[in-house]
């Protein structure tokens, strides 16, 4: 019978990482697997001076692997979590099911799998993935709010037979499915990303957002994505989230007056925004409108990628447009650039119940690209020119100055007001305040069913 702790295992290092000084109190230790010590170490700690629950699992003794007493150690947490309504962190490293000829493995999952899926929108939970988590693990881990991994990570569901060739399983392909959130160098770095997350998320769906003391940017006026986000945002205090998947997209948790908020972009790269960019964003919002946390929607493209309908983004699109129109936080748009047709129902129009709604003056708001506007409108103020293509271009120019702008939009009350880039992160700060006490409930219903 094995009843020593391996003190030093990579599971209490990096228990040790997350909480402060490195402090944490186990809960049932003394659990046994068979003749063993059960794998996995449940702790409660403070992280940023929080109370926060987390497990880890330990390879050193069984493998890691999880049984029935694994579990039960598991599923306490998420019990004490939902009743404490505190946040949860998992760290996943585990060669898989104790196996033993029974379904006791099977039940283990089951109930680990139920337990989270019930205080999911309750508490913030966040897995790690520092070594193997297979399986019905990687069901688990991926049921949490964010995914972090290291690049030593392997997820999969079913063993990635090929990964040296084809990259399936690791924390690189997991990234770019938008599976992993954030991905890092090593298990030090991952747990101070989690202690980052942690800062930036309320303990549960019914506290406040954090505020901190902040300092501003040094950049007071945007021309890149970069710039306008470091310019509405305060200093040092952004964490991206799914860099790699949709890439034309942006997302990210921040502080803006020192407190928390999403930030949503869809200008990241000049391209149109396809099934992948919709299902980023929806999954964002959802989890920020869950959390009570107010999202932030830059708005500067031209739609959706009309060739990706063949991907599902015609569903994903529903799915986005969806998960704005029912998302409860506060939610305010700002238009730097470009707002045409759906795009700008999707994330800017009353439908999407935007708060507020704002423009920069050289915005164009549009329910047609301009040059398509020009082939419906005044296509026989094309007749007889010369070079059809520069007439075109001249008159979508003359369309965008006459019938697209910003105050045309803001004249039939679609913008609520004009702001100049200068003035951006006053004006968002000042709305925040504002929507501060928003308080509005849904029509009463077990769920929406928006395609997934």
């Amino acid at each position: 019978m094995q009843m020593e702790k391996n003190m030093d295992s990579a599971a209490r290092k990096r228990l040790s990482y997350l909480f402060d000084d490195g402090v944490y109190t186990e809960i049932n230790s003394l659990s046994m697997q068979k003749d063993s010590l059960s794998g996995v170490v449940t702790a409660y700690g403070y992280v940023n001076g929080s109370l926060v629950y987390a497990y880890s699992q330990d390879k050193t003794v069984n493998n890691g692997a999880v049984g029935l007493p694994h579990a039960q150690k598991i599923s306490k947490l998420y019990s004490l979590a939902a009743k404490t309504g505190r946040p949860i962190v998992g760290i996943h490293d585990s060669n898989g099911a104790f196996i033993d000829g029974t379904v006791d493995s099977l039940t283990a999952y089951g109930d680990m799998i139920g337990a989270c899926a019930a205080i999911s929108g309750v508490v913030p939970q966040i897995s790690v993935i520092a070594g193997t988590c297979a399986g019905s693990a990687a069901i688990l881990a991926c049921s949490s709010d964010f995914v972090v991994m290291t690049n030593d990570g392997e997820l999969f569901v079913t063993p990635p037979f090929d990964s040296e060739k084809n990259g399936m399983g690791t924390a690189k392909s997991a990234a770019k499915a938008g599976t992993a959130s954030i991905v890092c160098d090593d298990d030090k770095t991952a747990m101070e990303k989690v202690v980052e997350l942690l800062r930036l998320i309320p303990e549960n769906n019914l506290s406040s957002v954090p505020v901190y003391e902040y300092s501003d940017n040094a950049v007071t006026a945007g021309n890149t994505l970069e710039d306008i986000v470091s310019m509405i945002t305060d200093a040092d205090s952004v964490t991206e989230l799914s860099a790699e998947f949709g890439k034309a997209s942006y997302t990210a948790l921040a502080t803006t007056g020192g407190s928390t908020v999403g930030i949503v972009a869809t200008n990241k790269t000049n391209d149109k925004l396809v099934s992948d960019d919709c299902a980023k964003i929806a999954r964002f919002v959802r989890t920020c409108d869950a959390f009570g946390i107010p999202v932030i929607t830059i708005v500067d493209t031209e739609g959706f990628e009309g060739e990706s309908e063949t991907a599902g983004c015609i569903r994903n699109m529903a799915m986005l447009s969806g998960s704005y129109s029912e998302a409860t936080t506060a939610k305010i748009t700002l238009i730097t650039g470009k707002a045409y047709g759906p795009a700008f129902v999707a994330f800017a129009s009353k439908s999407a119940n935007a708060d507020f709604t704002f423009a920069w003056e050289k915005a164009v708001v549009s329910p047609l690209n301009p040059l398509t506007a020009v082939e419906f409108m005044w296509h026989d103020k094309l007749a007889g020119a010369a070079d059809v293509a520069v007439k075109r271009a001249e008159l979508a120019r003359e369309y965008v100055d006459t019938c697209a702008t910003a105050e045309m939009a803001a004249n039939k009350n679609a913008v609520d007001e004009i702001i100049a880039c200068a003035d951006t992160k006053a004006k968002l700060v000042e709305v925040l305040d504002v929507l501060s006490g928003k308080r509005v409930s849904n029509l009463p219903k077990k769920h929406n069913n928006l395609p997934l």
